[in-house]
């Protein structure tokens, strides 16, 4: 796989005035927002003309929540605890016409959703309206969405179906992987190409140079802009970096977050142990990691976004 092309799709900026502050735009993918399964299952076993006339004759029969429902949830909430300009919007992409769509739009309004702007892409893929949009996240069902959108500069996850369910209260939990995901995949590549000693003497020599930036650090910067409008005893928002690293290599991450200016609230150099029972004690609402592997392990606990970056997914 080719490495991401940065920028193809220029992104739109967030800071609409200096009067305005920067929002947190997520783009949330119907079939991710609701649970679509039944009706695709129509599609792909009777075609195009049979999946619209269903969703036409169920348009009013509320679709009940997907893996994305409770996270996209959680964020609207939190533009109830700040004054002024909403600073948390979600924008619905769907591979629906706006025929076809309707029920979508009815369901979020039966589920009191505060997200009135949306892409229907009539069975194209609704990616290239990520930017457009100025989003910081793309979350989807559909992998080679998210690949799209990787491959153009954009944050983006396959979100998983996921046996854990979302925590009960509304504090809002993000943990990240680190190689891949937060920072470059150069150190993995060493790691996959020539071993663990090999990986480690280069991380102790680079111990005082940041890594370079993986898909996910704007999202992280833009989530940590959003922190530092809350004190730090009131923030609803926590970040996690749960990584496989360990001492020493776990020098230059944190050199690396502090050279960005970012702030990560806890951070689990968790040396090859897996993830999903440290996500679970994080009370993590999702989870983004490029490795299978580390997925199936999360995806018993938390939500779970797969990563489709870097030498793992070549």
């Amino acid at each position: 796989m080719s490495k991401p092309r940065q920028g193809i799709l220029p992104k739109v900026s967030n800071l609409m005035s200096p009067s305005k502050k920067p929002k947190l735009v997520i783009a949330i993918s119907s079939t991710a927002l609701f649970d679509m399964r039944k009706s695709h299952s129509i599609y792909e076993k009777d075609g195009v003309a049979a999946y619209a006339e269903y969703q036409r004759q169920h348009e009013d029969d509320v679709l009940e929540p997907g893996e994305a429902f409770p996270l996209a949830t959680k964020l609207l909430r939190i533009n109830d605890k700040l004054e002024g300009d909403p600073r948390v919007e979600i924008i619905l992409l769907s591979r629906n016409s706006a025929d076809t769509g309707l029920r979508v739009f009815n369901s979020i309004a039966h589920h009191g959703l505060d997200i009135s702007r949306a892409a229907f892409s009539g069975g194209t893929s609704p990616y290239r309206y990520v930017s457009a949009f100025g989003c910081d996240l793309f979350l989807s069902t559909n992998p080679e969405d998210v690949r799209s959108a990787l491959n153009n500069g954009v944050a983006a996850a396959t979100l998983l179906p996921s046996k854990g369910g979302s925590t009960d209260n509304d504090d809002l939990r993000f943990a990240f992987d680190g190689d891949a995901v937060l920072f470059s995949d150069a150190s993995e590549r060493i790691f996959k190409e020539r071993g663990l000693e090999a990986f480690t003497e280069n991380e102790k020599a680079a111990a005082h140079t940041p890594l370079d930036a993986g898909p996910f650090k704007g999202f992280l910067q833009a989530l940590h802009g959003l922190q530092s409008e809350f004190s730090a005893d009131s923030c609803p928002i926590r970040t996690a970096l749960v990584t496989a690293r360990a001492a020493p290599s776990h020098e230059r991450v944190v050199r690396t977050l502090r050279d960005w200016n970012v702030r990560i609230d806890e951070s689990l150099f968790l040396g090859g142990l897996s993830k999903g029972d440290f996500l679970n004690s994080f009370g993590a609402d999702v989870f983004f990691d490029d490795q299978q592997t580390h997925c199936s392990s999360a995806r018993e606990y938390v939500a779970t976004g797969h990563v489709p970056h870097g030498v793992s997914n070549e």
